[in-house]
């Protein structure tokens, strides 16, 4: 904290104020931060444990209590008294009471939400709450080091212990305590498992007192960490802290297939998720129909198929095993139908009065902004596209096709009258087909016969 004495002018410093200020007398403190967080709240960023302190800018805040929260690796922190009156503030390293030696970690709370935070972890009793002693040293900060270094070799070695002496377990990570008197072997396990032999083991090996912690699927995979299907990184190494049991049941109320693939996270279990839609899927199937019920009208019986519990449309069919006539109305008109049934009244389709309902629904206000309006125009552009090729490709054919019927029927029309003035000589015999007006010649009289039907003249022709 940082006191500001703003500087004032010397023209204006003569005049006098007229109404002094409500803040005359007392320093002006500049908080770091923007709006109305403070970045002294922001604690120490470490997945699901990170506490933000709303009261951290009050001042005196962190004189009112004397407990202080303390954060180690992984998931694991404590509350210890801090009984020297030593100054903390966040991100400070101490050296606490442990059993046996002392351990090392990072102050992440302090003040008065501190004794809320103690009362959510259950730690009644005082005699659990321990002592800082003092802020880590440098040869504190070595040995922690030093401490540190030895884990990954510790984890693969035990391991192979664990597997040598047949135990159906998996040690997923070991952590060091802060002067490397103690070491804490974190495992996971579906039975029950008598690890006495492999302690004894343990400590022959590693030479310090072994602590086992068993813990969940889930708990690994939050240590672990990961990226879920939906894109975003897990919850439970992000900001869940107690893990709720998953049932199949949430899936059946959602009508999700029980697809075990689709359903199951990294940890192999049921994924968290399915567990924050229950309830509102519960208050949505109390506004439609039961299951057993069927709807009769004056046509056919109809079962229940299948039903959209957000939307509240029920889907029915004639058949109770396949699809049939399939029909889709809403919650409200199969309670009306039902409770019609129940008269004795028969309705002469259940989609009656559905048109009126959809009617009433709302423009959908941002349909133009949808991605699939892209799609839309594509392909509305590539029909245009085909249907002028497919006219131009039809208009070669029937070009062709056109001339010939023309050309036949024009020398037929105009020289039908020459038939009938000239008639063959063979009356049973069929006239030669003529050929078109443009690719006759005319004839030359002195090749010419007379038919034995045309008048015979007794001039002869003269010979140019």
């Amino acid at each position: 904290m940082k006191e500001y004495n703003p500087i004032i002018p010397a023209d204006t410093a003569a005049e006098p104020a007229a109404t002094p200020p409500a803040h005359a007398g007392q320093p002006f403190v500049l908080h770091h931060g923007g709006g109305s967080l403070c970045c002294q709240s922001c604690g120490k960023q470490d997945r699901q444990l990170n506490t933000y302190d709303w009261l951290a800018d009050i001042p005196g805040n962190a004189n009112e209590c004397d407990l202080v929260e303390v954060q180690f690796k992984n998931t694991r922190k404590g509350y210890y008294r801090n009984s020297n009156h030593i100054p903390l503030e966040k991100g400070d390293i101490v050296a606490v009471e442990a059993t046996p030696g002392h351990d090392i970690g990072v102050v992440t709370l302090t003040g008065r939400l501190v004794p809320l935070q103690l009362k959510k972890a259950n730690l009644k009793s005082e005699a659990d709450i321990k002592r800082i002693y003092r802020k880590a040293k440098t040869v504190d900060m070595e040995k922690y080091n030093e401490a540190k270094s030895r884990e990954h070799d510790t984890m693969i070695r035990s391991r192979q212990i664990a597997k040598d002496l047949h135990l159906q377990m998996k040690i997923g990570d070991v952590e060091y305590q802060g002067d490397g008197n103690k070491a804490i072997f974190y495992y996971i396990a579906d039975e029950r498992v008598d690890f006495r032999q492999l302690i004894k083991v343990l400590a022959e090996v590693f030479r310090v007192r072994i602590e086992m912690k068993q813990i969940g699927a889930r708990q690994e995979a939050g240590r672990i960490g990961g990226i879920g299907p939906c894109g975003r990184e897990l919850c439970c190494a992000t900001w869940m802290t107690s893990f709720v049991s998953v049932a199949t049941t949430a899936a059946r109320y959602q009508d999700i297939a029980l697809n075990p693939q689709k359903l199951a996270g990294q940890c192999a279990k049921l994924k968290c998720c399915l567990n924050y839609e229950v309830d509102a899927y519960v208050e949505a199937q109390k506004r439609l129909p039961s299951k057993e019920i069927a709807l009769e009208t004056k046509d056919a019986t109809y079962y229940y198929f299948k039903a959209d519990i957000l939307s509240n449309q029920v889907t029915y069919s004639t058949d109770k095993s396949i699809l049939a006539n399939a029909v889709t109305i809403s919650g409200r008109r199969a309670f009306q139908i039902i409770n019609m049934n129940k008269r004795g009244e028969k309705p002469d389709s259940l989609s009656e009065g559905v048109a009126r309902e959809t009617d009433r629904r709302p423009a959908d206000l941002l349909e133009q902004d949808e991605l699939t309006r892209f799609d839309r125009s594509k392909k509305s552009k590539n029909k245009k596209k085909k249907k002028p090729q497919a006219e131009n490709a039809a208009q070669p054919k029937a070009a062709q096709a056109a001339p010939p019927k023309q050309a036949a029927k024009q020398p037929q029309s105009k020289q039908q009258p020459a038939k009938q003035a000239q008639p063959s000589a063979k009356g049973n015999a069929q006239p030669k087909p003529q050929q078109p007006k443009q690719a006759r010649k005319p004839k030359k009289p002195q090749g010419d016969k007379p038919s034995s039907n045309a008048p015979q003249s007794n001039e002869t022709p003269t010979q140019s």
